[in-house]
């Protein structure tokens, strides 16, 4: 990898085909997620679990609709909470995971066009945590 690839934007572009928005068990939701997604829904938060969510171990991820897409993923429209989803998909895909196992980046460039593969291991943890912490100084203000 060359000293080009250095930040988040240098090793993925967002081609807005909606493939990460596919699948169950992916999208978790916090309890502030559930705030905001609910407002924006103008729905009642307490009952957005049982209405627009399923279990995932002890969490709650975003259901999927008959299609395997995330209930809120319009083809047309693409994200309809797009300015309130969850932080997982505005962290997507420098997800913090990749910190401990940089490894599964291979897997999740196979299924998105956006992602560059190639990326040392050492280099994609540096770029998740400054893109992480970037993102969490974004949600603060």
């Amino acid at each position: 990898m060359g000293s080009e690839s250095t930040t988040g934007d240098n090793i993925f572009t967002c081609h807005q085909c909606g493939d990460c928005c596919r699948g169950f068990g992916g999208t978790y939701v916090t309890a502030r997620d559930i705030i905001h997604i609910s407002a924006y829904i103008h729905f009642n938060a307490e009952q957005f679990a049982a209405r627009y969510c399923e279990k995932s171990g002890s969490r709650y991820v975003l259901a999927c609709g008959n299609d395997g897409c995330c209930i809120f993923f319009d083809k047309e429209r693409q994200c309809t909470i797009h300015p309130v989803k969850p932080y997982m998909c505005k962290a997507w895909p420098f997800i913090k995971t990749l910190i401990r196992n940089p490894e599964n980046w291979s897997s999740m460039a196979d299924s998105c066009p956006g992602i560059k593969k190639d990326i040392s291991e050492d280099a994609l943890k540096k770029i998740v945590r400054l893109e992480k912490e970037k993102l969490d100084r974004s949600i603060q203000k």
